[in-house]
C-alpha cells in the first residue's frame, strides 16, 4: 500500500482514538459532547472521500433533528424542516455570493483564451539575465495568471504543460521546477479577487472590499519571498537552476530594428529619431518609424500622464473651501449686515434666521434697493464684489467665477518625481532595440492582462464599484480579451458557462450544507463547550492567535480550504472579541494560512493536479519534496504579517478608516 494511503489511514486512526479517549461515557454525555461527536465525524466521512456539501447537510439534518427531539420530540421533524428551509433561504439571499459566479467565469474565459503560453514566454526572455529565470517567470506567470483566473487547479495545469518541460529541459531540478509551479498557482488563494476571501466575508460577516485591499500587500510580499528563494538558491546553487545560455536569450530583431541599429544607434529612442530626420533608414516607412517611436515613448507617456494626474490631486484646493464659496453664491437674498457677517461666508444669526416674520411685512420680498445695497467702504473687497446690483436677467456667479488658489505640491511629490525621472532617465539610457522587443511581447501578453486585473480591483477597493459590479465587468473584460487574441467563439462562451455554473452550484451547496451544520453545532451546544474550554485556559491574545493559526495550519493537511472555512472559521469567529481580535486581520491570517492546503499531504491538490500532466518519471514525491520549501516561506510569511500588521491592514485603514 502507499504511503499516501497509509499516512490518511493513519490520521483516521488518530481521531477515532481521541474520540474514543476524550469522550465521555454514554450516561454523562450531554449534547454539547454529540456537537464535538457531530464536527468530528464530518472530518472523518470528508477524508473517506464523500462529498463536502452533501456531508454537511446530511450530518447537520441528523444531529438538528436529534437537537430537536431531546426538547419536544412531537415538534421535532417540523423544526428540523423549517431549519433547512430557513438557513437556504439566508444563503441564497446573501448578495455577497453573486460574485462568486461572475468571477469564476471571468478566470474561465481568461484560461480558455489560451494568454498563459505568451504571458510565460515574454516573461521568460525578459528575465533571462536573472539567476534562476524560469523559476521566476515561472511564479511571476502563476500570480498573475491566478490572479486573473483564482482557479488554482486550472493554473498549476496549464504551467504543468508549459512550463514543467521547459525547466526541466534547461536542467533545472525537478523539485525546484515542481515547487515553483505548485506554490505560484497557490497564490490566487491570497491575492484578490479571491474567491476564498468572498466566502471568508460572508462567513464571517466582514467586508469584501476591506479583505481585498487588506489582502493585496500580504499577496505581493508572499509573490516576493518566493522569487527572493529562487534567486538566491540560483545563485548559491547553480547546478539547481543553470543560468541560460547566450543563444537562449537572444531576442530576434527585425530587419529595420537592425539596420538602424547598426547604422545609426543601438539605443531605441536615439535610432528611430535618427532614421526620421535623415536618410540613412529611407528603405523604412515614417510611419513604422513613427509606431515604434510611439511604443518607446509608451513608459514616459505613462510617467508624465500619472505624475501629471497626481499633482492636480495634491495641488487641489480643499474641499471645505469651495464648499463655502458654493454657499456664499447663494446667499444674495440676504441683507447686507448679515451677509458681510464673517467675510460673506458666516451664518445668521439663529434668533433672525428662525423668527416668525413680521405681520405686516407677511412673505413679501424686501425691497431691491435694501437687499441689495452698496456695503459701507470699509467692508472687504470679497464682500463689496459679492453684494454687487445684478439685473433681473443676470445669475449670481460672481463667488463661482472667483479663481480658486490650488495649494503648493507636498515635498513627497517632488522627491517621487525626482526619483521617477531619474530611473526613467536610467530606463532610456539602456532601452535597446532588443529590449524594445521585449517590451513589445509584454503589452501583448502581460499588460492587457493587468489592466484589467488593476480595473477591477481598483474599481472595487477605490469605492467605484462592488465586488458584484467589478466581477460583471471583469467578465466582460475577460469577453473582450478573448475576443482581441481570437480565441473567442460559442464553443469557448458554451464551455466557460457550463464550467462556471458548475463550480458555482458546488460553492453554493457548500454554503447551505455548512449553514445547516453550524446551526445544528450551535443547537447541540458545542460552540459553548468550546468557547468555555478556550476561556478557561485564560490565554493571552498571542496565544490564542498561535493556537488558531497552528489548528488551521494542521487542518490543511487533511481538508480543503473550502471545508476547513465553513466548517471551522464559525467556531473560531465567535471566540475573537474576547481576545480584541480584528476579524478583518484574522480573516488575512487565515488566507495566508489556507495556502497550506493546497501544499500539505496528503490533500495537496495543486500535487495530483501537477502529478496528472507531469512526465511519467516526476514522482509524487519528488513533488511533495519540492513544496516543503515554499510551506516553510509561507510560515514566515504568517509571521512577518502578524509581526507587522500594518502590512495588510494599512491599505484598508488609509481608504475606509
Amino acid at each position: 500500500m502507499r504511503k499516501e494511503v497509509w499516512f490518511g489511514l493513519s490520521i483516521l486512526a488518530a481521531i477515532v482514538v481521541g474520540l474514543a479517549i476524550l469522550m465521555p461515557s454514554p450516561e454523562n454525555m450531554t449534547n454539547g459532547h454529540v456537537g464535538l461527536l457531530m464536527l468530528a465525524l464530518v472530518v472523518v466521512a470528508i477524508m473517506l472521500g464523500f462529498p463536502t456539501a452533501f456531508t454537511l447537510m446530511g450530518m447537520g439534518v441528523m444531529f438538528a433533528w436529534y437537537a430537536f427531539y431531546t426538547r419536544d420530540p412531537s415538534l421535532a421533524t417540523q423544526q428540523t424542516l423549517d431549519l433547512m428551509v430557513q438557513r437556504a433561504y439566508s444563503v441564497m439571499a446573501n448578495d455577497v455570493l453573486i460574485s462568486i459566479p461572475l468571477f469564476i467565469f471571468m478566470g474561465y474565459l481568461v484560461e480558455r483564451a489560451n494568454l498563459i503560453e505568451k504571458l510565460f514566454k515574454s516573461l521568460h526572455i525578459a528575465m533571462a539575465r536573472l539567476p534562476g529565470s524560469l523559476a521566476v517567470a515561472t511564479i511571476i506567470t502563476c500570480a498573475v495568471f491566478a490572479t486573473a483566473t483564482g482557479i488554482v487547479g486550472a493554473v498549476v495545469t496549464l504551467m504543468g504543460l508549459l512550463a514543467l518541460p521547459a525547466m526541466l529541459k534547461a536542467g533545472y531540478s525537478t523539485q525546484l521546477s515542481a515547487g515553483a509551479i505548485t506554490a505560484g498557482g497557490c497564490l490566487g488563494i491570497m491575492i484578490p479577487p479571491s474567491v476564498l476571501l468572498i466566502v471568508y466575508g460572508a462567513t464571517a460577516g466582514v467586508s469584501v472590499v476591506q479583505l481585498y485591499a487588506g489582502a493585496f500587500f500580504p499577496g505581493v510580499m508572499l509573490a516576493t519571498l518566493y522569487i527572493g528563494y529562487v534567486i538566491i538558491l540560483a545563485k548559491l546553487r547553480p547546478s539547481v537552476a543553470p543560468p541560460l545560455s547566450a543563444a537562449d536569450r537572444h531576442v530576434e530583431l527585425p530587419v529595420f530594428a537592425e539596420h538602424i541599429s547598426t547604422s545609426i544607434s543601438n539605443r531605441a529612442v536615439p535610432g528611430l529619431l535618427g532614421a526620421l530626420k535623415g536618410k540613412r533608414a529611407a528603405n523604412v516607412s515614417v510611419r513604422t518609424l513613427l509606431s515604434q517611436l510611439f511604443i518607446a515613448l509608451l513608459p514616459a507617456l505613462a510617467f508624465a500622464l500619472v505624475m501629471g494626474l497626481s499633482y492636480r490631486m495634491v495641488t487641489a484646493p480643499d474641499a471645505a473651501q469651495t464648499e463655502l464659496l458654493e454657499m456664499g453664491s447663494d446667499s444674495f437674498n440676504i441683507s447686507g449686515d448679515e451677509f458681510l457677517s464673517d467675510n460673506g461666508f458666516g451664518e445668521p444669526p439663529i434668533e433672525e434666521s428662525l423668527s416668525e416674520p413680521m405681520a405686516e411685512g407677511g412673505l413679501a420680498e424686501p425691497p431691491v434697493e435694501e437687499a441689495l445695497a452698496e456695503p459701507p467702504q470699509e467692508a472687504t473687497p470679497q464682500a463689496s464684489v459679492a453684494t454687487q446690483e445684478i439685473s433681473p436677467t443676470e445669475t449670481p456667479v460672481a463667488a463661482e467665477a472667483a479663481p480658486m488658489e490650488r495649494k503648493a505640491a507636498p515635498q513627497n511629490f517632488w522627491i517621487t518625481f525626482g526619483v521617477g525621472l531619474s530611473l526613467l532617465i536610467i530606463f532610456y539610457a539602456y532601452f535597446t532595440f532588443a529590449r524594445l522587443e521585449i517590451f513589445k511581447m509584454l503589452l501583448g501578453s502581460l499588460f492587457p492582462l493587468a489592466f484589467m486585473i488593476l480595473a477591477v480591483l481598483g474599481s472595487i477597493v477605490f469605492g467605484l464599484a462592488t465586488p458584484t459590479e467589478a466581477a460583471a465587468m471583469g467578465a466582460f473584460g475577460g469577453i473582450l480579451l478573448a475576443a482581441a487574441y481570437r480565441r473567442f467563439n460559442f464553443g469557448m462562451l458554451r464551455e466557460s458557462a457550463y464550467l462556471a455554473t458548475k463550480t458555482s452550484a458546488m460553492v453554493c451547496w457548500l454554503f447551505v450544507g455548512s449553514s445547516i451544520f453550524s446551526a445544528s453545532f450551535a443547537l447541540l451546544g458545542g460552540q459553548e463547550i468550546i468557547n468555555d474550554w478556550v476561556l478557561s485556559m485564560d490565554m493571552t491574545p498571542l496565544q490564542f492567535m498561535i493556537l488558531a493559526q497552528v489548528i488551521i495550519f494542521l487542518l490543511g493537511w487533511p481538508l480543503e480550504w473550502t471545508e476547513i472555512i465553513v466548517i471551522f472559521m464559525p467556531i473560531f469567529i465567535p471566540l475573537l472579541p474576547h481576545f480584541n481580535v480584528d476579524p478583518l486581520f484574522f480573516g488575512l491570517l487565515v488566507a495566508m494560512n489556507l495556502q497550506t492546503a493546497f501544499l500539505s499531504p496528503p490533500v495537496a491538490m495543486s500535487a495530483f493536479y501537477l502529478k496528472g500532466v507531469a512526465p511519467a518519471h516526476v514522482t509524487l514525491n519528488q513533488i511533495f519534496l519540492g513544496m516543503l520549501p515554499f510551506m516553510g516561506l509561507q510560515i514566515i510569511a504568517l509571521i512577518l504579517l502578524y509581526t507587522f500588521p500594518a502590512i495588510g491592514m494599512w491599505l484598508p485603514t488609509v481608504l475606509y478608516k
